[in-house]
């Protein structure tokens, strides 16, 4: 028996080599998990998804590829029921229907935070109440100042007044566990202030001809959603349902159509009634964050990137459209929430949050002039039906602007914040 318990231990030539081989290809299997995993929760990994998206379109744009990109943005989807149809090229429904779900996103974040988050307590809105304020009036005079004269350039002013709250953190985060919870939270109120700002913004200056029987849809689209809302379900099918036939009629009333996903979120209950472990509207925001920062905002941000510099010279880039739009989103930001917050301390109608020194309040503020996706999406709202051939390009002025302010944001907290433990991609 001891015998045959030993030779029932013992291994066939170079099976020992064929176990230490797959050892090391199941613990390379783990490690790499553990990497994409741990980038996957990382607070940057949505930003530099963006980046690589944007990056991309950069490339498509400047190599014989463009042709490609340009047929690809213009393929026709159309949608056709009886008389009604959406017929859009594919452009056009990244920018309405995608978006649609970001706005979606942001109104579902909005509900949270000021039923029980951080803008439930009045103390904690004021100081980015009044930043946000101040980041979006000093970039649009700045621009204005620039463009007051030409009718055509002025539809841009609100483009250097949004915040990309995706790359704001994601450059936050990549100091690690330098930065303070309290910056976070200043940097993610202000960033939903902003979002309110940019969505009356879109609601009242970006609004083409109005139609009535499209309006009485959306009327009784949201009194069927105020209904349900009352009755209080677990299932959030039929919001969705419904919700999709709201776009559908703001699409064709006129307003925007990124706007039904804000009115949607505000009707989606934040508790359940028969079970009160389960949130429909934080179920729904956790679902949507992945599906908005790893697929929605990179769409777009390739779909709207794609800028061709062939050709491209000093008249171009020094256009006062994207001049105005590069010191709108570098200065203007800096001065516009650094500024009417240290105002708003100075005059006792807040105080400095514990943790910040005026030193990194200043660096927040220059990142808050990473306008990136919110400044595309307001540009092409501003410039895309026209009918005038542009002697300019907006996104130049986005994306010189937006790195500028990413770059100096970061050196200064840099600076700023005391020394600690760095966030690495790396297994320790």
């Amino acid at each position: 028996m001891e015998k045959e318990s030993t030779s029932t231990n013992e291994h066939e030539p170079g099976q020992d080599c064929q176990l230490t081989r797959d050892s090391k290809k199941s613990k390379g299997h783990i490690l790499q998990k553990t990497f994409l995993s741990r980038f996957l929760k990382l607070e940057a990994a949505g930003g530099i998804i963006l980046m690589f998206a944007a990056m991309l379109a950069l490339v498509f744009a400047n190599t014989p590829l463009y042709s490609w990109y340009v047929l690809f943005l213009d393929t026709p989807v159309e949608i056709r029921i009886g008389a009604f149809e959406i017929a859009k090229p594919l452009l056009l429904w990244i920018n309405d229907g995608l978006m649609a779900v970001f706005f979606f996103l942001i109104g579902l974040e909005l509900k949270r935070e000021l039923i029980e988050g951080e803008l439930s307590d009045r103390r904690n809105i004021i100081l980015p109440g009044i930043g946000a304020i101040g980041g979006m009036a000093i970039p649009a005079i700045i621009y204005s100042y620039f463009n007051f004269y030409d009718a055509t350039a002025m539809k841009g002013w609100a483009i250097p007044t949004a915040t990309d709250i995706a790359f704001a953190l994601g450059v936050l985060s990549l100091l690690g566990t330098r930065v303070p919870v309290s910056i976070k939270i200043f940097l993610t109120s202000l960033a939903i202030f902003d979002d309110i700002g940019a969505i009356i913004i879109i609601a009242v200056f970006y609004t083409a001809k109005v139609s009535l029987v499209s309006f009485v849809v959306v009327a009784f689209c949201i009194l069927l959603l105020a209904w349900l809302n009352k009755r209080n379900p677990d299932s959030t099918s039929l919001y969705i349902l419904i919700g999709v036939v709201m776009w559908a009629a703001v699409l064709k009333s006129g307003v925007h159509a990124t706007l039904a996903g804000v009115v949607l979120a505000m009707f989606i209950p934040m508790k359940s009634r028969t079970n009160r472990h389960y949130s429909p509207l934080k179920s729904m925001e956790h679902d949507l964050h992945a599906v908005v920062a790893f697929f929605v905002l990179p769409a777009f941000a390739f779909a709207n990137a794609g800028i061709s510099f062939s050709g491209a010279g000093s008249d171009q880039i020094f256009h006062n459209v994207p001049l105005g739009i590069t010191l709108g989103l570098f200065f203007g930001k800096q001065a516009g929430v650094f500024g009417f917050c240290w105002l708003a301390i100075k005059l006792g109608l807040t105080r400095l949050p514990d943790g910040i020194s005026w030193t990194s309040l200043y660096g927040v503020a220059a990142l808050c002039g990473i306008g990136f996706t919110m400044s595309l999406f307001i540009g092409s709202l501003a410039f895309e039906e026209t009918g005038v051939n542009l002697m300019f390009d907006e996104r130049l002025g986005i994306i010189l602007g937006s790195l500028a302010s990413g770059i100096l944001g970061y050196i200064v907290l840099n600076k700023s914040l005391p020394g600690g433990v760095r966030t690495s991609l790396r297994s320790d």
